[in-house]
Order: C-alpha cells, then structure tokens, then sequence
C-alpha cells in the first residue's frame, strides 16, 4: 500500500503543537482548595466580645414605679438572691413569696450598671450553680419562672448580641444576649411579662444570665452578657459563712424533653421563686 508524503511544514507544526501540549501539561498550578462548607446555622460558633456597633433594642421603663411582680433565683443558699433590676426598681417594700399568701421581706441592692439587682432575705434556698464561660451561638438556654403570674418556662437558642437602650427610669445601655424562642408551657399564650429575673439555665442546669426582657411580636428574648454576669457574682454578698456560688450542676441534664418537670422541681425547692413589689 502506498501512502502519500506529507508535506515537510505540516510534519514540523504536528511535532510543534505535540511539544505545547506537553509543556502545558506540566505547567504548575497553585489554585487554592476549595473553601469548607459553612457551620448550618453557625451552631457552634463561639461569641464574639460586646461592640457599641452591636444592634440596639430600645426600651421605655416608666418614670414612676408600679406595684409588680417577676422571678428571682437563688445564689446564696442564706437567702440572696438575684432578679432583673426594673422589677424592684424604686420598690419600697419587696418580697420573697414562699408559698401561697405567704412571703419573705427582701432588701434589694440595685446594680446602677445593669438590668438586675440583689435581693437578700432571712433565711434562703439551695443556690443555683453558675457557668461563667462565654456561651456559643445555637445553645440552648431555658428560663424557668413566673410567666404572667403563674409557674411556667420558656426555652429558647442564642442568636448573638445586641445593645439595650433604656428610655426613662434608669437610662442606660448594656450590653445583652438575644435568644430566639422555641418553645414555652403548654396553654401559655402572649406576654411574658412575670418572667423578668428567671435565670437563663444551659442544659446542664447552671446559670448563664439574668432574664430581662422580651420582644414579643420578634419572638426574642433578652439576657444579661456574661462580662454582666460575672460583675453581678463577684459583687454579691456572702453571708453567714456562706461559700462561694457552685459552679457545677447535679442532676440530670436539661433537655427539651424534660424542662418542665425541671423548672417544676426548681420552683419547689424555692431555688427558683416569685418576687413581688408591695409598696412603692
């Protein structure tokens, strides 16, 4: 079989283009990898430190204090206790209720930095044990209390921070964590007005923060920060010999299956009770 000669500058260009192709092959390549999946939700992501560029929630606390109720919670088991500071705030006359008609006089020491105050009593209950870690983005916390009045408890998950502004008496600002709530007591609807004071409990019970405030209508919840928490701690009183706050928490760990019996449990022993302001 005969084949035809191919002419000489057709030879030279295939032998040319082989050798680029070769030399493009071996050519270096320094892309970066690609970038990992992001964390679903930022779950996980610890919390950044209080900025004045936080975003703002704007409350207006009136001039004039009105007879009121919240939560309180137990810090010293010979009777101090820590509450959210406009539901005592100008209180002349305040009280620990330990059953029903029956309550506890209270001394109250408002903290002038923050959204909480003092409370100290004759007598106390079991002290709550205290995380002071800075909590991470997607935990849950749970908030036992008196709700409107009544015994019940909300659960909720950390979003991140934000700045409270307070309008009127006791202007200031403060820096506050801001949860989403998830779910609350069966059959409790609206407000939670009553529930300023609870703690704000992680899911090994131990208290994170203060309860202060609610956005009703954005389904948000509001504490104090934990730089807050740790000031309001190493300020409250020791009394009687008493130790310092427990950080540990025995007991089961708190779950969204069972954090009404565990509020309900609290609330019995009195470590967790309702305050109330009689006179102003």
């Amino acid at each position: 079989m005969h084949f035809p000669k191919l002419p000489d500058w057709l030879v030279y260009g295939a032998v040319v283009a082989a050798l680029l192709v070769v030399a493009v092959g071996r050519q270096e390549r320094a892309d970066a990898p690609p970038p990992p999946p992001p964390v679903p939700g930022e779950e996980g992501v610890p919390l950044g430190p209080a900025s004045p560029f936080d975003p703002s929630i704007v409350v207006q606390v009136p001039d004039k204090q009105e007879p009121a109720s919240g939560t309180a919670f137990s810090v010293g088991q010979n009777g101090v206790w820590l509450t959210a500071r406009h539901v005592v705030d100008g209180c002349k006359q305040a009280a620990i209720l330990v059953a029903d008609g029956r309550g506890v006089a209270a001394r109250v020491t408002i903290d002038p930095r923050f959204d909480a105050a003092i409370l100290t009593t004759e007598g106390g209950a079991p002290a709550m044990p205290v995380n002071l870690a800075d909590p991470r983005k997607g935990m849950r916390a749970f908030h036992p209390g008196f709700p409107q009045g009544h015994a019940g408890e909300v659960a909720s998950r950390l979003i991140g921070r934000e700045n409270l502004v307070i309008h009127g008496r006791g202007a200031r600002t403060e820096p506050v964590l801001v949860w989403a709530e998830v779910g609350r007591t069966d059959n409790l609807k609206g407000t939670l007005a009553g529930l300023s004071g609870a703690p704000a409990l992680d899911s090994a019970g131990r208290v994170i923060g203060v309860t202060v405030a609610e956005s009703p209508r954005r389904g948000r919840i509001y504490t104090t920060a934990p730089e807050s928490m740790r000031t309001l701690i190493a300020r409250t009183p020791r009394r009687g010999g008493d130790a310092s706050v427990p950080e540990f928490a025995p007991g089961e760990a708190i779950t969204t299956d069972n954090y009404g019996r565990i509020a309900d449990g609290l609330r019995r022993d009195l470590r967790v009770a309702q305050v109330v302001c009689l006179a102003v």
